[in-house]
């Protein structure tokens, strides 16, 4: 009978873990010529990797795109300080390569699941085995000038104000590269940042896209004649990847939207609004 019971247990479930993605970036350059790579996130919360663990011998499981190997996983919990153990099962909405977060959410969501929940313990293991993160350990990484290739938070900026994002990937996956720091230097919208409203976040974010299309390419990306034609207030990019998101007020991204950027190339296709004053 005791045993019987263990075996049940054993078999049962574990927990299941969610961790949001973002749909590139609102801001990503160098803060001054030589200074460091600093970015805002433009958090995605219709994109997410998630973990769901069993009990067991360890194993990893990835019924659809591969986000880690066996090896990575053991090396990512080490630098946790903590030793994996059971079955973890990972699957992501969004695409390895694609500047949604893919890599980070996926280390996220394992640390979470074997165990370890301090945010900046998370942050320093992304770190160590990525060379390069975002802030999607955090529970408000919209609010974060976040240092990629440091791992660690510059400042603490407003909350984002509602807005409504449609969205997705235009072109082929780019693997983000740590060593990559041939980026424009965006002080001065950093600098313009704090304190601006919606209008004003969307135009700094355009501009921020536009000058990192201009040093790093494509050429000829359609998304702001997009934004244009959509009346958007502005457009984001992934600046490493081919995430691409147009900002609207909120209540205002009109239905075409998603045909339009069907038309245009775009996959993977989504909308969803953010922002607002954080809870208490």
């Amino acid at each position: 009978m005791r045993l019987d019971r263990l075996t049940a247990a054993a078999a049962r479930p574990g927990p299941t873990v969610r961790v949001a993605g973002h749909l590139g970036e609102l801001l990503q350059g160098r803060l001054g010529p030589d200074g460091p790579l600093a970015l805002v996130t433009l958090p995605c919360p219709s994109l997410a990797a998630e973990v769901h663990w069993h009990a067991g011998r360890l194993a990893l499981h990835q019924p659809g795109a591969r986000l880690l190997t066996l090896p990575v996983l053991r090396r990512l919990c080490a630098a946790a300080g903590v030793s994996p153990h059971g079955r973890f099962r990972l699957t992501a909405d969004m695409p390895p390569g694609g500047g949604a977060g893919a890599s980070t959410a996926a280390r996220v969501a394992v640390l979470r699941a074997a165990g370890v929940t301090d945010e900046d313990r998370i942050a320093r293991a992304c770190l160590d085995s990525e060379g390069a993160s975002d802030p999607l350990m955090f529970t408000d990484p919209g609010r974060m000038l976040w240092a990629s290739r440091m791992g660690r938070v510059l400042d603490r900026l407003p909350p984002l104000p509602r807005m409504d994002i449609v969205g997705g990937f235009l072109g082929p996956a780019c693997r983000t590269d740590p060593a990559d720091l041939r980026f424009p230097d965006i002080s001065d919208l950093v600098a313009d940042w704090r304190g601006a409203n919606l209008a004003r976040l969307a135009v700094l974010a355009s501009e921020s896209a536009a000058r990192c299309l201009a040093l790093r390419g494509p050429a000829h990306d359609p998304t702001p004649a997009l934004a244009a034609r959509l009346g958007a207030l502005g457009w984001a990019i992934g600046h490493t990847g081919p995430a691409r998101a147009l900002i609207f007020p909120p209540g205002q991204a009109p239905l075409p939207a998603e045909g339009m950027l069907r038309a245009a190339g775009f996959s993977l296709i989504t909308r969803f609004g953010i922002g607002g004053p954080s809870p208490a």
